[in-house]
């Protein structure tokens, strides 16, 4: 048959994998899933798992992992062919005709699959035998536990022509080829293409090793050598761990990109699961796509060096021609000299952890690199600077979006050279801020309280921030139905965390955070909640699991500023609507009025900036 990759995507997406799988199985709602004990293997607490959305199980107990279609084969016992017929009969779907032709190109497929397991279990033999000594003492000096290198299936390639090659001879030199194993140059023998390395398996998100990657042990170039691109792998489409990172990301609603193989091992082994690395490239617009289809917004690990900058500043602007709204990137730089495994065997877990908590959205890297890149002493170089992010906003596909970074990169370039920089001017005091700024809060706050404000872009970062820390301070929430009740977020499921929040507490006056979570648990926003708690938005006090014995200053400062920050992104979106007012009217008109109403507008909302600044700065709490 010709079941081309859309039509079974068609097929998958018509099909609803909760009520296949209810039939014979008992299911219920957990949040945006389902749970349920796993047909595959005898267990009392359920660990089986269906996602109707990305239109898969996976059962965290045994491993079974699947869509509609392995479904029908593994628990149903029914081939591919037969599977695929009854799901497109529900569907009503025609299946294509045969294609004797498409047919042989899946058996080739298949046989280099063989080939492939073939070859992973023969580098994991050499592994463990004499010859892998030396590559078993690498990983030891790298501190690569015997648990992850089983998990992650490290292999040893002797540095041999034809090993490889003898022992897989069965397989037909043809088919060796083809699959990358063996290189063959004109009318010369083929021999092997992994010599002297340690090799790392690429596996299809199915589990399936479809690639090589090879480490050199000693001296030589290049220091990593991938398979080429074959009827089974395209290092432009492929992440590396993208099997063992899909799982783990539907936990922490989260992707970690890094910049190689041994960076995502080091992370996933300190407990990082949720990582993905490109082959050998820099991030390309289909692995872009891929990430997107998991979550929202990746996080970008890059390290410090002027090489990870460059290439994070290229992941930056691949993105920007497939920016769509709700997607974007986010960033985290390492200290200069270090990678994610030099971070965490220096200063733990942790310190990783910290800066993951913490990241720098897509704009606010561009503006940084472009800012840093050269010296701005000079009018010609301030031009240069604002055409380059003129540039950039040219390359943003979607017009909406081009028009906020369009008016983003302006309002920073102002505030670079024709506005004065009073940061860091005055030291931080808590308690008089608060006072200082009320009457600004009040006065950009809509006159009709049964006005909404709608809440996105960067203020949507801070109001997940906020919405986190309602969950950890849920005695706030009917504190400020005033301000909360006319929020309206752009992120559909934060809206709906915050309306069932403001229900819960409607209900109920007396409650703690474990209260609130069970609640939730019995909605589609368990998962969002948990994921705000294990990964906060931003670094606020509120945002902190504070020890159960915290001073009571200590928790009273952390709602003071909740209360602040729910203010500000209440207030800020009237200031920008009156500082575009402004604007406009000193455009149309350049008057001296005008013009001093623009400059208050603008500092007003530099104020609000500064206050949120001093809002995160929190090192000083115990």
């Amino acid at each position: 048959m010709t079941l081309s990759p859309q039509w079974l995507d068609e097929l998958r997406s018509r099909t609803s994998l909760s009520t296949l799988i209810g039939r014979t199985v008992k299911i219920q709602k957990a949040g945006r899933e389902y749970k349920a004990c796993c047909p595959f293997h005898n267990e009392k607490t359920p660990s089986f798992t269906i996602n109707d959305e990305k239109g898969f199980y996976h059962c965290f107990g045994c491993g079974a992992h699947g869509d509609a279609i392995r479904w029908m084969t593994d628990q149903r016992g029914l081939s591919f062919m037969d599977a695929v017929k009854d799901l497109a009969a529900e569907a009503q779907m025609e299946v294509p005709a045969p294609d004797p032709r498409a047919a042989q190109r899946q058996e080739a497929r298949a046989s280099l699959h063989d080939v492939m397991a073939a070859a992973q279990e023969w580098f994991v033999a050499q592994f463990n035998g004499i010859e892998g000594t030396k590559a078993r003492e690498y990983l030891k000096n790298r501190g690569i536990s015997d648990k992850t290198i089983r998990e992650f299936g490290f292999g040893f390639a002797p540095d041999s022509r034809g090993r490889l090659k003898d022992a897989l001879t069965s397989h037909g030199i043809d088919q060796l080829v083809e699959a990358g194993l063996l290189i063959k140059v004109d009318d010369r023998d083929p021999y092997d293409r992994f010599r002297g390395r340690l090799m790392i398996p690429i596996r299809d998100p199915r589990g399936r090793v479809i690639a090589f990657g090879g480490r050199i042990l000693g001296d030589g170039e290049p220091k990593y050598l991938n398979s080429p691109d074959t009827p089974l792998f395209d290092k432009g489409r492929t992440l590396y761990n993208l099997d063992k990172a899909s799982p783990a990301s539907r936990q922490t609603g989260r992707i970690l990109v890094v910049e190689g193989y041994m960076d995502a091992i080091a992370l996933a082994q300190a407990g990082f699961e949720d990582v993905v690395a490109p082959l050998g490239t820099a991030l390309t617009e289909h692995q872009i796509e891929r990430i997107w289809k998991m979550v929202e917004s990746p996080i970008l690990c890059f390290d410090g060096d002027r090489a990870g900058q460059k290439a994070a500043m290229r992941g930056a602007l691949r993105a920007l021609p497939i920016l769509r709204p709700a997607h974007s990137l986010n960033f985290i730089s390492l200290p200069p000299g270090k990678d994610p495994d030099d971070l965490i065997r220096s200063e733990g877990p942790q310190a990783f952890a910290e800066l993951i908590n913490t990241p720098q959205m897509l704009g606010d890297k561009i503006w940084q690199v472009e800012f840093e890149a050269e010296p701005l002493g000079t009018p010609e170089a301030k031009a240069g600077l604002k055409k380059r992010l003129s540039d950039h906003v040219r390359d943003i596909g979607n017009s909406d979006i081009a028009q906020h970074y369009r008016q983003d990169f302006q309002e920073r370039y102002d505030a670079a050279f024709f506005t004065k920089q009073n940061y860091g001017s005055q030291p931080r005091q808590f308690g008089r801020s608060q006072d200082r700024f009320a009457s600004k809060y009040k006065s950009f706050k809509p006159m009709d309280d049964t006005k909404s404000v709608l809440i996105d872009g960067h203020d949507l970062r801070i109001a997940k921030a906020i919405l986190g820390g309602l969950l950890r301070h849920p005695s706030q929430i009917s504190k400020h139905f005033e301000e909360l009740t006319i929020l309206r977020l752009a992120d559909s499921q934060m809206q709906s965390l915050l309306s069932e929040l403001i229900g819960i507490a409607m209900r109920k006056e007396m409650l703690d955070m474990q209260g609130l979570l069970t609640i939730l648990e019995q909605t589609d926003c368990y998962n969002v909640a948990k994921g705000l708690l294990r990964a906060d938005a931003l670094n606020f006090i509120f945002n902190r699991k504070l020890p159960d014995d915290a001073p009571s200053d200590v928790i009273e400062r952390a709602q003071n500023d909740l209360a602040e920050a729910i203010k500000v992104i209440t207030a800020r979106p009237g200031l920008e609507a009156a500082l575009a007012e402004a604007t406009r009217r000193v455009q149309d008109n350049l008057d001296e009025e005008s013009y001093a109403e623009q400059q208050r507008l603008r500092q007003a909302k530099q104020d609000f900036h500064e206050r949120l600044v001093e809002l995160t700065q929190i090192d000083d709490i115990a």
